[in-house]
């Protein structure tokens, strides 16, 4: 399975933008469990952001709560991050992890998948 998310750009304070992340190579052995998205502000360490399940259950950091939605479509291999009220200090790039369920005849092992990421600019 590989990830690839799309979306990034230059936007102005209080702006909006949404991320994309698109999981392929997905089948009946490997199915796409749980999503992520993460940020990495230049010369910071990398934060969670939010997350979203099979099941559509979701998290968000708090610094993000009430201005970030995540979401995925029905095929479940399409995730989204709707981002309003940017601020800069939301400035970074943006990563997509998908934890992928590899199914084989003693169980499930479970496997990461990054994107490489997607820059965010925020102007003030």
């Amino acid at each position: 399975v590989q990830v690839a998310e799309s979306g990034g750009g230059l936007v102005q304070s209080g702006g909006s933008l949404r991320l994309s992340c698109v999981a392929s190579g997905s089948s009946s052995s490997a199915s796409i469990d749980t999503m992520y998205w993460y940020r990495q502000p230049l010369g910071k360490q990398r934060e969670l952001v939010a997350t979203i399940t099979s099941r559509g259950y979701t998290t968000y950091a708090d610094s993000v709560k009430g201005r970030f939605t995540i979401s995925r479509d029905n095929t479940g291999n399409t995730m989204y991050l709707q981002m309003n009220s940017l601020r800069p200090e939301d400035a970074a790039v943006y990563y997509c992890k998908a934890l992928v369920a590899v199914h084989i005849i003693e169980g499930t092992n479970y496997v990461e998948a990054w994107g490489q990421g997607t820059l965010v600019t925020v102007s003030s």
